[in-house]
């Protein structure tokens, strides 16, 4: 699988390439995501499938405002009701260059409080990663930065969550904490801005 790492943010695109330089199955490019031709494109949107703000504006967009009504009725008819952070749906866009669209929330609602220091963008990653890879029709998937728009997250804060998620997912890291020590440094690592015990 081919994926692709796209943002208008040089600072973004400098942070993918000190994660992601080395890894041949991924190209990082510094342009509108919109305009790129792949199976599937990420939407990370909210857990309620409002499309309406930043770069899901910018896709409804260019793949059609029906989008989000399909989204939101996928997403109502979940047990949940709502499509949780680390939680990932695949919809058709019925676009030749764009066919399918990830949507994956980085936040619950539009929000950009306590984003910056939480795992929104390793959790929405992982989600990510694990429909692409279980879908015979992804080969090429278009991700943008993760919570780094509205939920305002450091570009290399962000990069370290995408690129972790990527290496449990796709390279097979797998995590295994003999203590809860191990489990809460690895937690921190993955944003150290993250507040574990407030006193």
């Amino acid at each position: 699988m081919k994926i692709i790492l796209s943002a208008i943010e040089p600072k973004l695109i400098d942070a993918w390439k000190e994660f992601f330089a080395a890894e041949e199955n991924v190209t990082i490019v510094e342009g509108d995501i919109t305009k790129m031709v792949c199976d599937a494109i990420v939407s990370p949107a909210n857990s309620f499938g409002f499309m309406d703000g930043g770069l899901d504006y910018l896709l409804s967009d260019r793949l059609g405002w029906d989008l989000e009504k399909e989204l939101q009725k996928m997403i109502k008819a979940l047990p949940e009701g709502e499509l949780l952070v680390g939680q990932a749906l695949v919809l058709e866009t019925g676009d030749k260059d764009i066919p399918l669209l990830i949507s994956a929330p980085t936040m619950r609602i539009p929000t950009n409080f306590n984003i910056d220091t939480s795992v929104n963008a390793y959790l929405a990653m992982k989600a990510i990663l694990l429909k692409a890879k279980n879908d015979s029709r992804i080969n090429t998937v278009a991700i943008p930065g993760l919570c780094t728009g509205v939920g305002r997250m450091q570009p290399m804060i962000a990069a370290r969550q995408m690129y972790q998620a990527y290496k449990e997912i796709i390279l097979g890291e797998k995590m295994d904490f003999g203590t809860f020590g191990e489990a809460q440094k690895y937690h921190w690592n993955i944003n150290p801005q993250s507040m574990i015990w407030t006193h």
